[in-house]
């Protein structure tokens, strides 16, 4: 069992309050490891029951106990819908819920935006707040905070095929006849293409609306029936995702994409909103690598997690 250096790092702090600091650190899954401090606790303290934690915080001593994380599990999860509200900051309940998730379990997100629209709703730290995060389905990737792998649309698709893509989305959404428009109708990032036929620059009521009259009139998923078919040649994936939006990527560029730096893991836990076919979050939600889990809201994300996790 390998050190949490978090322990230590808590034995560090609690040594300004007291010179008396005991780390140790439990498996909580395995009987030996929990055998193991038993006896510790029996040789250096005698017992432990309610006097004696009076008797060690009258000698200002501090046992402090790391449950070691599960090796080979790893928890991800989607950002939009999954952890937060559509677009929305996360709340403080949600955050720290996912710092308690992450003593116990190691925890990754993966969303489909870029790493400043997943940082204004996770938190511009969030690169250190989880063990992995990976933006644009994971095109973008990092690990313990430090960038690990990048990929490039404009290189893999070239200037002249991204060209006639661009030229015919905005040709098409210029004939598109819906309620209101507004700007930033592609939006191109490291990995995709982020097409949004009402405009990015939407208000947040303007989105809210756009959404019920999408469930409606369709007006995404005919527009990507329309381009799937017109570029079917170039093997891409059209991925509906959000409210307002849908991706678009080589084939294989899905969430999937993650999964290539996670090798060591064995068990790997997602959890997404629109697992639905054409929904961002459906060929993870199917692969064989994962255990897929529906969600509807963070709440319930959050109630999933305490029956999985914390039981």
């Amino acid at each position: 069992m390998t050190i949490d250096k978090r322990g230590l790092e808590a034995v560090e702090k609690l040594k300004d309050e007291s010179d008396h600091v005991v780390f140790r650190q439990v498996d909580v899954a395995d009987p030996h490891s929990i055998a193991s401090l038993a006896e510790f606790i029996k040789t250096q303290f005698g017992k432990l029951d309610i006097m004696s934690l009076l008797s060690l915080q009258k000698k200002h001593t501090h046992l402090t106990l790391m449950a070691a994380r599960k090796p080979g599990l790893i928890a991800l999860f989607d950002v939009d819908g999954t952890l937060t509200a559509p677009r929305k900051a996360s709340t403080p309940k949600m955050l720290e819920f996912m710092r308690e998730l992450r003593k116990v379990i190691t925890v990754g997100v993966v969303g489909g935006s870029d790493l400043v629209k997943i940082s204004e709703q996770l938190g511009n730290s969030v690169i250190n707040d989880y063990d992995y995060v990976f933006s644009e389905n994971g095109l973008v990737a990092h690990k313990d905070g430090k960038l690990t792998g990048t990929e490039s649309l404009k290189s893999f698709l070239g200037d002249e095929k991204l060209k006639e893509i661009i030229n015919f989305t905005l040709h098409y959404i210029a004939d598109l006849d819906i309620p209101i428009k507004r700007g930033t109708f592609i939006e191109f990032r490291s990995g995709m293409i982020n097409v949004s036929p009402i405009g990015r620059n939407c208000s947040q009521e303007e989105r809210d609306e756009f959404e019920k009259y999408d469930k409606v009139h369709n007006i995404r998923p005919k527009m990507v029936s329309v381009l799937r078919e017109k570029f079917a040649h170039f093997n891409l994936t059209f991925s509906i995702g959000g409210q307002i939006s849908f991706d678009v990527f080589p084939q294989g560029w899905d969430k999937t994409y993650c999964l290539r730096y996670l090798d060591e893991f064995q068990e790997i836990h997602f959890f997404g909103d629109k697992t639905y076919k054409g929904g961002n979050d459906h060929e993870i939600y199917e692969s064989e690598r994962t255990v897929g889990h529906t969600v509807t809201s963070p709440d319930d994300t959050m109630e999933q997690c305490k029956a999985l996790f914390f039981s």
